[in-house]
């Protein structure tokens, strides 16, 4: 399961990545609004824990943004404020749960458990482009009758691209979403992954393909 952060404190904000990351959890954290929407979009996370006091975009705005755009990642919001309107306004919003600052490690990680076992009832077993599908469950790659088993690192690629097919995902943007923010990794190591998949997606025999956009970063994409 991964979670993204958002959260301006950023001493809390990597405490919780760290405390997420010692229970299981994949966690990444950033620290204003506008860059946290743009990690939602991605659609890569499968939790959000969101502040409401945000530089760049208030967390109510980013919350609001990310419903309009039918994004429907469950969002617990964190917040100072714990009057009754604010929780309400939160709610009405499109948050699933409020958890008013200051709040125990315990009880956060007992909402997260809460709501993953309400989400997954419904949660997508498998992304779709083209000829291709992808099972979240197995992480194998299939087109037609052909199926691959993928690799970690393989699959959370292969996600990040069929859930953002057609765009262009940036060298950065694919390490600090698969290797983490603070992670060692360079752009040797994501092309030797991107290799792989061109490889396993070449032995599939899908007509789509990975492409190379120079100097920016990869798609995913239909061979003409």
């Amino acid at each position: 399961m991964r979670l993204l952060i958002i959260e301006d404190e950023t001493a809390l904000a990597d405490a919780l990545a760290e405390i997420l990351k010692q229970n299981g959890y994949l966690a990444d954290a950033v620290y204003n609004g506008l860059d946290g929407l743009a990690y939602i979009r991605t659609g890569v996370y499968d939790l959000i824990l969101l502040d409401i006091m945000l530089p760049g975009m208030d967390g109510l705005s980013v919350l609001k943004t990310i419903r309009r755009e039918r994004i429907f990642t469950p969002v617990i919001l964190l917040s100072a404020k714990s009057e009754l309107s604010d929780i309400v306004n939160g709610l009405d919003a499109g948050s699933d749960d409020y958890l008013p600052k200051p709040f125990s490690t315990t009880e956060l990680l007992a909402r997260i458990r809460a709501i993953a076992r309400r989400g997954q009832q419904y949660s997508e077993d498998s992304l779709d482009f083209e000829d291709l599908s992808l099972s979240k469950n197995t992480m194998e790659l299939r087109c037609g009758k052909n199926s691959i088993k993928l690799g970690l690192k393989e699959f959370q690629l292969m996600e990040l691209f069929l859930r953002n097919s057609h765009q262009v995902l940036s060298k950065d943007l694919l390490l600090s979403k698969v290797w983490g923010l603070d992670a060692e990794a360079d752009y040797n190591n994501l092309e030797v992954y991107i290799s792989f998949l061109r490889q396993k997606l070449n032995n599939l025999g899908t007509k789509t393909c990975i492409r190379t956009n120079r100097g920016v970063g990869y798609s995913l994409e239909v061979n003409e």
